[in-house]
């Protein structure tokens, strides 16, 4: 048989997807609107959902052997999962380096220190986190949605052929943001819908609370798709965003969606 013959159209899977944002915007919340959510926990951001609708989670990191622990339970065990949410990759990039740094027999100050220098401890942070991935795309095999959660911060930019300007970006090493980014169906940002009023220095922020996510391509923050999706979207109250626009595992498909999927 020919190669050439082994080629398809690929089916349509689960969305691995990041939601970033400032403290307090809902990340959480709306990662929990996703069907059967498990949340693999680095901070205990949890509690901001209230008792009655809390989702299922494991208990706070303290140790990095807890995090293999939990994601290959998940990854090799039967289970009714529907949708793993790792809140969040920023605390767990601080638990990483702290491990890393901890885990060093001449015991460096830093992780730019740590394994020799060099850029050796930075590089040992981004395999870690390529674990995560790598167990998680494994996870996803299995018709499970992934969800990244991640703190933003702003950061500067300095395009070769443009001026620098400044944008959200997410806080974690710059090494390990590729995991994140550039392998994941969607990087999504919240922010609150604000208007500006006032004149020069008196100019005020003020938001009446609608949160919103942007998916798609912008200067001002990271964030992207793989779906179409070109508009911002307004995120309401135990309602997920999403539903429609990509195949989200353990919900029924409309039969529009369904053909699309063949």
């Amino acid at each position: 048989m020919s190669i050439l013959q082994t080629a398809k159209k690929p089916a349509s899977r689960a969305p691995i997807m990041t939601i970033t944002g400032d403290a307090g915007h809902g990340k959480t919340s709306l990662a929990a609107t996703f069907p059967s959510p498990v949340f693999i926990r680095g901070e205990d951001g949890i509690q901001s959902i209230s008792k009655e609708t809390r989702p299922d989670a494991f208990p706070v990191l303290t140790e990095v052997d807890q995090l293999w622990e939990q994601l290959l339970a998940l990854r090799n065990e039967t289970h009714q999962y529907k949708t793993v949410v790792i809140d969040s990759v920023t605390a767990i990039d601080t638990l990483f380096t702290n491990y890393i740094v901890d885990s060093d027999i001449k015991k460096p100050k830093t992780i730019a220190q740590a394994l020799g220098g060099y850029g050796a401890g930075f590089q040992a942070l981004s395999s870690l986190h390529g674990r995560i991935r790598r167990i998680c795309g494994d996870i996803n095999d299995k018709g499970i949605n992934v969800i990244f959660i991640a703190h933003s911060e702003t950061e500067n930019i300095e395009p070769p052929d443009d001026d620098a300007y400044t944008r959200y970006g997410i806080r974690i090493n710059k090494k390990s943001l590729s995991h994140y980014i550039d392998n994941v169906d969607l990087v999504g940002f919240i922010k609150l819908e604000t208007i500006t009023r006032g004149d020069g220095e008196r100019k005020k922020a003020i938001s009446d609370g609608t949160r919103q996510i942007i998916c798609y391509a912008t200067p001002a923050n990271i964030s992207k798709n793989r779906y179409g999706i070109e508009e911002k979207l307004i995120i309401e109250k135990n309602k997920n965003p999403f539903v429609g626009l990509m195949p989200i595992a353990g919900l029924k498909q409309t039969k529009q969606e369904e053909k699309a999927n063949v």
